[in-house]
């Protein structure tokens, strides 16, 4: 159990904490008989204190995603265990605060619908290269997919401020061009991995 991979564990970790809080945030605290406060922002955004202190736990697990793989890359620490686990704690995080968004009406289902489905055939991609023993690399366009997808989340998470107050929907761009971006590359992926599929 190196360090990129206790880093990965820790991600999953948060992640696990990150759903207990949106899911059982008001059910937990009303047992321990501590409140999570809500405050008004300019008078007129009721902020839910759950939902920020999610977010700040999200950017935490984000960070750990990237250092994980930098310091394996780095000082050649990458095994197949950590590479199995970081693609896991990568979706439990992501997708698992999509859904609840969706569910919680802050975001449009169709989006981790779109995502979801682009993941599992990447993965699937992926998957069947490994058998063939062909690594697939990661796309530039996938990496601005992921970028616009974290940011729009903590953002959403943090009711879109500080650009709530000049009326300026960054988080639901942001998340709509990461839905976008998520179909053009899959379906890059699928184009420049498709001799795979097709059998000799």
């Amino acid at each position: 159990m190196n360090l990129p991979n206790k880093l990965t564990i820790s991600r999953i970790i948060l992640s696990i904490l990150i759903i207990i809080l949106l899911i059982g945030g008001n059910y937990i605290t009303s047992i321990i008989g501590i409140e999570i406060p809500k405050i008004f922002v300019n008078e007129a955004i009721v902020v839910d204190l759950k939902y920020i202190l999610a977010g700040i736990l999200f950017i935490i697990a984000s960070i750990t995603d990237f250092l994980d793989g930098y310091i394996a890359r780095k000082k050649n620490l990458i095994t197949n265990f950590g590479k199995l686990v970081d693609a896991i704690a990568d979706k439990i995080l992501v997708n698992s605060v999509l859904i609840i968004l969706s569910a919680q009406g802050f975001i449009h289902p169709i989006i981790p619908v779109i995502i979801i489905i682009r993941d599992s055939i990447v993965n699937s991609i992926k998957m069947l290269a490994a058998s063939n023993g062909k690594v697939v690399a990661a796309i530039n366009l996938g990496k601005v997919k992921t970028a616009c997808l974290m940011v729009g989340i903590v953002l959403t998470l943090f009711y879109n401020l500080p650009f709530e107050l000049w009326n300026i929907s960054v988080a639901k761009v942001l998340l709509f061009v990461a839905t976008i971006l998520s179909v053009i590359s899959g379906i890059q992926y699928f184009s420049l991995n498709k001799h795979l599929i097709k059998d000799k």
